[in-house]
């Protein structure tokens, strides 16, 4: 009976805010259990696109793939249950390209030479970028987007410094990480997981609960 009296759109936003919640979880559990369990990946030197390499690379680009499905859906969701505005369009389309970007890195993987370093030999890295960027610049942009909405107005300063924070983490990154020559060169994995898991993720995962709270 309760089911009957839950109108439509709630439950189409209901369930984009719980695809906003499991997607970055469930992605971020796998990868986290891939790096225990497979002994051919360096989870501080390598990135996450690194399991996509190998016989159970197959498991990594599903990760993707179910990612970029769920954040299409989230950020479809997210844009239906905040208050519109002008130009409020773009940080669920900033959100979208990032998603789209997933089935990108899904389609075109790493590899690795014959003395074993990983190289991109297609487009990997211009899906990194679109995930990113997009997820990044995507928060700083819904940022504005929330601080005019009383229901979501106490999240705008978290979605600005998270994406603030990605945006930085990238940098240090590029800059300092990838680079051979780099300081922090040998910890490109886990400067990567760290923008991931303390920047990201949580931020996308707390926009998901506040659009499930809404519609319950």
């Amino acid at each position: 009976m309760r089911q009957q009296l839950i109108r439509p759109r709630d439950r189409e936003l209901r369930f984009g805010g719980t695809a906003g919640v499991v997607g970055p979880a469930l992605f971020a559990v796998v990868f986290i259990l891939q790096n225990i369990v497979r002994t051919d990946d360096d989870a501080i030197a390598e990135p996450v696109s690194a399991l996509s390499i190998g016989e159970y690379g197959w498991v990594q680009r599903l990760n993707f793939v179910v990612l970029g499905v769920l954040l299409l859906t989230f950020a479809a969701a997210l844009h239906r249950g905040i208050a519109s505005s002008r130009l409020g369009w773009l940080g669920p389309t900033l959100l979208s390209v990032a998603g789209a970007g997933l089935f990108v890195a899904a389609t075109f993987s790493l590899a690795r030479d014959d003395s074993g370093a990983i190289y991109d030999p297609n487009f990997h890295q211009v899906a990194g970028t679109m995930f990113f960027g997009g997820t990044a610049l995507g928060l700083i942009v819904l940022s504005r987007r929330l601080a005019r909405d009383p229901r979501w107005r106490d999240l705008s300063r978290y979605s600005l410094a998270a994406g603030l924070g990605a945006i930085a983490g990238g940098v240090v990154m590029n800059v300092l990480a990838v680079p051979d020559d780099g300081p922090l060169h040998g910890t490109a994995g886990l400067v990567q997981r760290i923008v991931v898991l303390g920047f990201l993720f949580p931020m996308l995962i707390a926009l998901g609960l506040r659009l499930r709270r809404l519609t319950a």
